[in-house]
């Protein structure tokens, strides 16, 4: 029994990890941060691991407790601090494009964890604002102001960054949005 129980949490372990951490990441905004909200989603997975398997919940589960392990670690001051790093990573052959998904990752990590939970969970992951609010343990009224707040703050930040060579690009991209 618990080496069924072992191999099917295993199993769905490898093929969530990877979401599950990208996930974490665009809520944190750190790797490293990502690492150990992943760690705790899949402690507390284990341990509920019985329960979640015959409900068939386990992905809301996991989001679940990575929003709010993500806004429990915002709270903590002192977990907010810059990691040095030996060495510099290698600039990719299309930095420009890089440039514009940091840009977006530094407005990103510029929101309140609420309107970033609400806007990663809804536009990343997708989430209906019925799932995204079970996600947040918030009602759908506190989901859509959150996310229409995050939108507004994201394209404020966003319009205020020189992210575009061409001022024609910029024109183009504010006319989609």
């Amino acid at each position: 029994m618990a080496a069924d129980r072992d191999s099917e949490f295993a199993e769905y372990m490898e093929s969530r990890a990877n979401v599950m951490r990208r996930t974490a990441y665009l809520l944190c905004g750190d790797w490293h941060r990502a690492e150990d909200l992943v760690q705790i989603a899949l402690t507390k997975i284990y341990v509920a691991w019985p329960k979640l398997n015959r409900n068939g919940s386990v992905d809301a589960y996991s989001r679940q407790v990575l929003v709010r392990s993500a806004i429990d670690e915002s709270r903590r001051a002192f977990r907010r601090r810059e990691t040095p790093v030996d060495a510099l990573p290698e600039v990719p052959a299309d930095a420009r494009r890089i440039d514009e998904a940091m840009d977006v990752r530094k407005a990103l990590a510029a929101l309140p964890a609420g309107q970033r939970a609400a806007v990663v969970l809804r536009y990343w992951e997708d989430l209906s604002v019925e799932e995204t609010a079970r996600a947040m343990r918030c009602t759908q009224g506190t989901v859509k102001s959150q996310a229409a707040k995050g939108l507004a703050a994201l394209r404020k930040l966003l319009s205020h960054t020189e992210v575009f060579d061409n001022p024609a690009d910029k024109t183009v991209f504010e006319e989609q949005r």
